[in-house]
């Protein structure tokens, strides 16, 4: 597989606002449209991450998988970004892997969990500290479905078509889908989905919980766009701590969770942005940010 980030077409823009990804698309070079890529856009303290590969519904390679570890790594480790939008050029989200580029990969024992320098997209190993919104359209399934439950906000288009059919392939679930489902959806929900192999649309998902809106479709990466925009309000480290929080009482339980409320509040209090934030109410004035 290429290195890290040795496909990644980064485009950095000064100004806004971002083009939509329809906007876009004129632009976009693949390197190489059969291996596919994950592009990036950097405006403002923002990242939008794009699935690359329209002409195959989407559908991942290893090496589109090993750009976006690197993608959401950098996302992760740099200061200046807050706020990350995965979403997909072209017609759909992703039909999922592409299996038989990844018969050898699947074969394998590597184990995600151990990593602790990269960042696994599917956060089943070591997840990204940074809000993630995924924007969704068309064919979302299997991969796709996990992409987006393993960040934090879904807006789906009101095309949307998903479905997690790994039993009709011979194999289950291992992106996060088993355990995800569950927790967004509930056990009954869950294994009506899981066990049937089943498509569902946008209503159905807004309805079991996997996600937070549905739009009309074309809109879908504006109003991740928007919902990004409102994240960069906050204070990114009380933002980053807050999914900390979250995180930890869904994987370790309540108590984990309070025990670790007083440490991090303190350190928030003792931050430059949490002394601007008392300005700013005292002064009523928008606070300005800046993540130290």
């Amino acid at each position: 597989c290429a290195p890290w980030g040795s496909l990644l077409l980064q485009r950095r823009r000064l100004t806004r606002p971002i083009l939509t990804p329809q906007a876009k698309k004129s632009k976009i070079l693949s390197m190489n449209e059969e291996l596919g890529s994950i592009t990036i856009d950097i405006d403002g303290n923002i990242m939008s991450m794009g699935i690359n590969r329209p002409a195959k519904m989407n559908g991942f390679t290893p090496e589109m998988m090993d750009e976006l570890v690197a993608a959401y790594t950098q996302l992760d480790q740099d200061p200046n970004l807050w706020v990350g939008i995965l979403y997909a050029h072209g017609d759909h989200f992703t039909a999922g892997l592409d299996l038989p580029r990844w018969a050898s990969r699947m074969q394998g024992s590597e184990r995600r969990d151990n990593d602790q320098e990269r960042v696994d997209p599917t956060a089943l190993g070591r997840g990204c500290s940074k809000p993630i919104i995924s924007a969704v359209k068309g064919v979302t399934y299997t991969l796709g479905i996990e992409l987006m439950l393993a960040g934090d906000i879904v807006i789906a288009a009101d095309n949307c078509r998903f479905s997690q059919l790994e039993p009709l392939r011979g194999i289950h679930a291992t992106g996060g889908a088993t355990l995800r489902f569950v927790q967004r959806g509930g056990w009954g929900n869950a294994m009506y989905h899981l066990l049937t192999s089943d498509v569902f649309d946008s209503a159905e998902a807004y309805r079991i919980g996997l996600v937070q809106e549905i739009v009309p479709i074309g809109t879908e990466y504006d109003r991740a766009l928007e919902l990004a925009n409102k994240i960069c309000e906050g204070a990114p480290l009380a933002v980053q701590a807050t999914k900390a929080n979250s995180l930890a009482y869904v994987l370790d339980g309540h108590a984990a969770a309070v025990a670790k409320m007083g440490p991090m509040q303190s350190r928030l209090a003792k931050s430059n942005d949490a002394a601007e934030g008392v300005a700013s109410f005292i002064e009523k004035r928008p606070a300005t940010f800046t993540g130290s």
